[in-house]
């Protein structure tokens, strides 16, 4: 596919742009996919289309840098919101907290690959109150939530295909609406605000948001192996939540039977008072395991360039999931055996901890 595209010239918005967007489309069961050059751009894209300007997007704290600077670039207001313990994500009464006459937007993102039970809940206060809902899908390739696909719950959703996630394309992003108005303006302002792609007027604040042909060629490939990639990665999933079951001081994220994640992450949570740095360092230098990155270790409202969002706010949730929470190692070609020598060196390393605590009391 790649010899393809440097065989016939077409290196940007061609043909594989094309057939990876209507691939996505079909596999995630939406009417229209926009290719773009990141998760980020995606996002900003769909709030420059629904005229956030000057308006709140309400988003949970606990989420990525890109969700809240995409607001802002285009002219947004980011209002934080505290998330449910139990899904990492924003909840009815946590939506309903932070939520002002000045809200335009509701955005939801599913934490780890996992789509919250309550999105329908959600959904309906947002068409209650007259705000959209957008999804960020950045980790949520494949996911869904009672038969349906992430992307296809609210008015418009980004995934993201930097090279960690679940599919990469090396790096890029996808739009995914059925708002068929929203995916033309989506196509004008990822080719920096131009009419149309062979010339004509710049009629957008666009910017070079495009894919291109070499990306959308890799996505393609690893769109063709996203399934086979979630059966293993919830195949270790499964195995450490029988380990966890019976383990002390970590308890897993618990996943209801009609989501089906993705396994982007696996979230377990420690008991308080255990040092998540120290077992870390201890997992890596005595057992050679290495966790992944947290989702995320420090909320939108610790970071400093948004440390002002948060002013005379709290969002005691938040703080606390960030601070203790670890995401063991997942990956698609991941064996049984690998998974086993996870979750010893974690009983091992909890174990050690646990009566140094006990001696120490």
């Amino acid at each position: 596919m790649i010899d393809q595209s440097l065989q016939d010239g077409s290196l940007t918005l061609g043909p594989r742009t094309r057939e990876f967007e209507e691939a996505f489309a079909l596999r995630h069961d939406v009417p229209h996919a926009v290719a773009v050059s990141s998760g980020t751009s995606a996002l900003e894209i769909i709030f420059r289309t629904l005229g956030v300007k000057g308006r709140e997007v309400v988003i949970p704290t606990n989420t990525f840098f890109a969700t809240a600077a995409a607001v802002v670039h285009a002219g947004g207001i980011p209002r934080l919101a505290d998330v449910s313990p139990d899904t990492l994500a924003l909840s009815p009464e946590t939506l309903e907290a932070a939520l002002t006459p000045e809200a335009a937007v509701v955005v939801l993102v599913h934490i780890g690959g996992f789509i919250t039970p309550e999105i329908d809940t959600i959904r309906s206060i947002c068409d209650r109150r007259g705000i959209v809902l957008v999804e960020d899908a950045a980790h949520a390739h494949g996911a869904s939530f009672d038969g349906r696909a992430a992307g296809t719950f609210g008015h418009a959703a980004s995934f993201s295909f930097y090279p960690t996630k679940v599919m990469t394309s090396g790096e890029g992003g996808m739009i995914t609406t059925g708002d068929e108005q929203l995916r033309d303006e989506a196509i004008v302002y990822r080719d920096q605000g131009k009419a149309g792609f062979l010339g004509g007027d710049h009629v957008r604040m666009g910017y070079a948001w495009r894919m291109s042909e070499l990306h959308a060629a890799v996505g393609l490939i690893h769109l063709s192996h996203l399934d086979e990639a979630i059966v293993t990665r919830r195949r270790v999933a499964a195995r450490y939540d029988r380990a966890l079951a019976s383990l002390s001081g970590c308890q897993p994220l618990s996943i209801p039977a009609a989501s089906i994640s993705n396994f982007y992450k696996y979230v377990a949570l420690l008991d308080p008072g255990i040092d998540r740095a120290d077992l870390k360092r201890e997992l890596s230098e005595r057992m050679g395991v290495s966790l992944s990155g947290e989702v995320y270790a420090s909320p939108l409202h610790r970071q400093p360039i948004f440390a002002a969002l948060g002013d005379g706010d709290s969002f005691p949730v938040a703080d606390d999931v960030c601070a203790r929470h670890i995401c063991l190692p997942v990956h698609s070609d991941m064996s049984d055996g690998e998974a086993d020598y996870v979750v010893e060196s974690l009983a091992s390393v909890l174990a050690g901890r646990t009566m140094e605590e006990a001696v120490k009391s």
